[in-house]
Order: structure tokens, then C-alpha cells, then sequence
């Protein structure tokens, strides 16, 4: 049975149902899943879980790469599975039981979660659920559409439940790199020298003997959400077109820029496009998440190699891509994420990091996680791992959310993620704060004049203002450092007037 995808014929008397596998996780477990932002996640062993535990009751730790698709974590967290998760999530379900504290999120850099694994600095992984489209001759796995944790977390177990996902086409055999780092404290460099580097193998070595059950699904990955490009990220990639055309002016830059990694999402996303009219071209990706702008510039011939930890699709790009696989595989590479994050790669290539903030101050510190201070949205995800070792750290926003019931620009941040030390570009649709060797008063005025919106520039003028009256080397008025969030939390709006 499925001999092309369950090549160790020993293994064959390990195929089981989703839900007799499931019975393997026990209550209290930590169970590391498959899957990076909505790609290659392990899907009928945690929905055949979901279903047992309406039934019988029980708990467990969840590591995975980064977020869920298919609804995962939502029917996780409503069936009362999830006492503990990490590192990373975008479901408004589970959002919500974390914000009321009946699950435990721990929010972590991508690149941090089986670092720690590794080092036995957290509770070790007793069970690893893992999508992949085969396994070798020699029992070793074959991942499917994202690396992400993964090939760890196969590693580190205990036990293993592979899931063989028809859906997942054979033709990403190949594509995948996996290299582990060794052990502290005699860990080599990490040979990645360019984003085209390869250096490991196509397959996760383990001991077969380790895989408990093999559960055959036939499920698509969940499509990207990212939404087209509007007036206002068209604005955004616009600024920094210009920007990277007077770096390159400048001799700073290259025609071929450096490589490039985007965050997720709508905005990054769109940011990305931006670069398909530019006068840039044989451009590279080192980042976290191939979307839909990858491969519309492989298209339009900007693009030379993309490396990432997982590619996320909208419906209509993936039957584009796969339908044409062979056009694209040899200029792909799905890395772990440990490494496709690492700072010792990131430092030495040269990254362009494009991250999304959820709000910024005229100091340059970056809140990308908690609204109001206190909410958790998604996650820090890999934002950290790229702004503290980039070329350039740069952080795009709109100006104003809600209707202008918002202002992205504040006085001071609710909650840093990113201090003003790490960030070197601010952007809005408004325009472009080049921070580099800038001291604190000159960065704010740079940020007001370039990033804020006109409905919130001359409040926020006057905030600085009163503040350098008051003196001090970053200089804030305490009382009334917060209370445009104040406002917005008593009467929805941030300017009071």
C-alpha cells in the first residue's frame, strides 16, 4: 500500500486511522505538530484529537513551528486540549482563551524554540506529529510544503506519527534542506554563504523504530488570507522603492539590493509586489515564508533564488505554482526555521528585513504583539530574529487604523518588542524615517515629519515639544506617556477631542 509514498515496507503494518493514532497522546504530554504559518501542518491526527478529547477530557503542551492551518488551533482550544503553546499563533479562538489565561502562550523567536529544546532549558518533546508527502528507504521523512520545527522535533522525540498527505505533491521531494546545528559549546559556523547555499540533506534522518503510526490524510494546506495591495501599501512600497533607489545612489546597495525577507501578511506582502515595478532585478529572498509576491517575481524575471522555512498560498497562486512546479523547484530551498532565521546567517548575508509593527513611537521602539499593551495578537515570530541582526531593520505600518480612530504613531509604545536599537527604517503610506545615526530628539522629529498622519501630527508635535522642555536625552512627558491608549480604552478613539 502507497508504495511510492511508504517506501520502507517494514513500516507498512504501522498504518492506522487518525484516531487510533490519536490515542497515542496521552494527558499531560508535550507534543511537538508539524506546520509553519497555515503550511504543512500535521491534519487528521490533531482533528481526530480535538475529537477525542469532547469525549474524554485531556490536556497537553503544543510546540509547533509557527501558526496552524485548517482551523487547527480553534478546535484545539475548543475542545480544551491546549494547556500550554509555543511558539507562535494567528487563531482568534485561541487568541482569546490566551488573553483570558486559561491557555498558557509562551511567545518566542522562531529561531529560539528547539534551541532551547535542545538544551533541555524547557520540557523535552514526548511525541512529534509530522506531515510529510514520504518516507525514505532508509524510514526517514520526506516534509511536505514548510520545514519550520519540524525535522527537531522528529529528532528529540520520543515517538513519532507520521502523516502521509496525499494532497502534498511528490515533486517537493527535493526541495527541502535540513541541516541540524551541534551541540553548544563546540557548534560549528553554520556554512550557509549565500541564500542559494545548500547544506544539508532532503530528508529528516531518525530511527524508523521511533515511528508509531503512519496515518494516511488527503487535506489541502489552508490558503494564504493576504489580502491585494491598496492605495495605502502601494504608498508604502513606493517610499521604500525610493529609499533603496538612493542607497543604491549612495553606493550602499547594488542594483541586486541584498536578500530579502519579508514578514507575513497582507502588508509585507504587498510591500514585496511593490518591488515587481522597481528598477531592481536578480534579486534573492533568505526569509521565513514564500507568499504569493515570491513567485510573481519569479515570474517577472526579478527574482533569482528564494530560500524560506514553509510556502504560504492563496488558492488561485498555489494551482498556478504546482501546476508548473518544475519552473520553480531548482530556484527554491524550505530550510528549518532555526536556520532560515538564525542570526549568525542573517549577519553574515546581509538581510533586508521587512516586518510589520502593530504600532511604533517617535523614538523608534516597535510594538508588533500586544494591543493596548496587554492583548496578545499573533506573536513576535520572527521579526526579532531578523531586526537585531539585519542590514537594514525595517518596519512597515499604515498611519491610522480603525477609521482614524487609531493612530499607529504614538507617543510611547504600549509594549516593546523591538527597541529603538534594533530598527534602523520606519514607514507609513505618509512616508519614510530613516533612523540610522540619528539620537533620540532628531529620530522623533523625523518620525512626525515623515510618519505620522496629518490627524495625529500636531498632537503628537506638541507631546514632543512638551517633553523637551522637560529635558532628558529621550525625552518623554510620564503622565501623559500613555494616555492616547488610555483614551482609546475609555472612549475608542485615541485623541480625546
Amino acid at each position: 500500500m502507497y508504495a511510492d509514498r511508504i517506501r520502507l515496507a517494514s513500516l507498512q503494518d504501522k498504518i492506522m486511522s487518525a484516531a487510533q493514532a490519536a490515542e497515542l497522546i496521552e494527558d499531560g504530554m508535550t507534543v511537538g505538530m508539524s506546520g509553519f504559518t497555515r503550511a504543512g501542518e500535521a491534519k487528521a491526527v490533531p482533528q481526530a484529537l480535538a475529537e477525542r478529547a469532547l469525549r474524554t477530557p485531556l490536556k497537553i503542551s503544543l510546540m509547533t513551528g509557527a501558526s496552524l492551518g485548517n482551523d487547527l488551533d480553534k478546535q484545539l482550544t475548543e475542545a480544551g486540549v491546549l494547556a500550554r503553546r509555543m511558539p507562535f499563533q494567528v487563531d482568534s479562538t485561541l487568541r482569546k482563551a490566551i488573553n483570558a489565561g486559561s491557555v498558557m502562550f509562551i511567545d518566542q523567536h522562531l529561531s529560539d524554540t528547539v534551541e532551547q529544546l535542545r538544551n533541555r532549558q524547557i520540557k523535552a518533546v514526548d511525541l512529534a506529529v509530522i506531515e510529510c508527502v514520504a518516507i525514505t528507504e532508509e524510514g526517514h521523512l520526506v516534509l511536505s510544503t514548510s520545514v519550520g520545527n519540524s525535522a527537531s522535533f522528529a529528532i528529540l522525540a520520543e515517538q513519532v506519527i507520521v502523516e502521509i498527505n496525499l494532497a502534498q505533491p511528490l515533486e517537493l521531494e527535493g526541495l527541502h534542506d535540513i541541516y541540524i546545528p551541534s551541540y553548544r559549546p563546540t557548534r560549528l559556523p553554520i556554512p550557509v554563504l549565500s541564500a542559494d547555499t545548500r547544506i544539508g540533506r532532503c530528508a529528516v534522518q531518525i530511527d524508523p523504530a521511533k515511528i508509531s503510526a503512519i496515518v494516511i490524510s488527503q487535506q489541502a494546506d489552508s490558503p494564504s488570507t493576504v489580502l491585494p495591495p491598496d492605495d495605502d501599501t502601494q504608498a508604502i512600497a513606493g517610499h521604500l522603492v525610493d529609499f533603496f533607489k538612493s542607497e543604491v545612489d549612495a553606493g550602499r546597495l547594488t542594483n541586486s539590493l541584498m536578500p530579502l525577507q519579508a514578514g507575513i501578511g497582507t502588508i509585507a506582502n504587498a510591500v514585496m509586489h511593490g518591488l515587481l515595478d522597481s528598477p531592481f532585478d536578480n534579486l534573492t529572498m533568505y526569509s521565513e515564508v514564500l507568499q504569493d509576491s515570491t513567485f510573481d517575481l519569479f515570474d517577472a524575471g526579478k527574482l533569482a533564488f528564494a530560500s524560506g522555512s514553509s510556502m504560504t498560498l492563496s488558492a488561485r497562486k498555489h494551482a498556478q505554482v504546482f501546476s508548473h512546479f518544475e519552473r520553480y523547484k531548482s530556484r527554491l530551498v524550505l530550510r528549518p526555521q532555526e536556520i532560515s532565521n538564525h542570526p549568525e546567517v542573517i549577519r553574515r548575508l546581509g538581510i533586508i528585513g521587512i516586518n510589520t509593527a502593530l504600532e511604533f513611537d517617535l523614538y523608534g521602539n516597535v510594538n508588533s504583539t500586544h494591543v493596548g499593551g496587554t492583548r496578545m495578537m499573533n506573536g513576535i515570530g520572527g521579526s526579532g530574529d531578523f531586526a537585531r541582526n539585519a542590514h537594514l531593520a525595517i518596519f512597515v505600518t499604515k498611519s491610522i487604523a480603525k477609521g482614524g480612530a487609531i493612530s499607529s504613531v504614538v507617543p510611547m509604545v504600549s509594549h516593546v518588542d523591538h527597541t529603538e536599537h534594533d530598527v534602523d527604517i520606519l514607514v507609513t503610506e505618509q512616508g519614510l524615517a530613516d533612523l540610522r545615526g540619528l539620537a533620540p530628539r532628531e529620530r522623533a522629529q523625523a518620525v512626525i515629519d515623515n510618519c505620522v498622519h496629518p490627524q495625529y501630527r500636531e498632537a503628537l508635535q506638541c507631546y514632543f515639544d512638551q517633553a523637551c522642555l522637560r529635558g532628558g536625552h529621550t525625552p518623554h512627558v510620564l503622565q501623559e506617556a500613555l494616555q492616547w491608549h488610555i483614551n482609546l480604552e475609555e472612549t475608542g478613539r485615541m485623541l480625546a477631542c
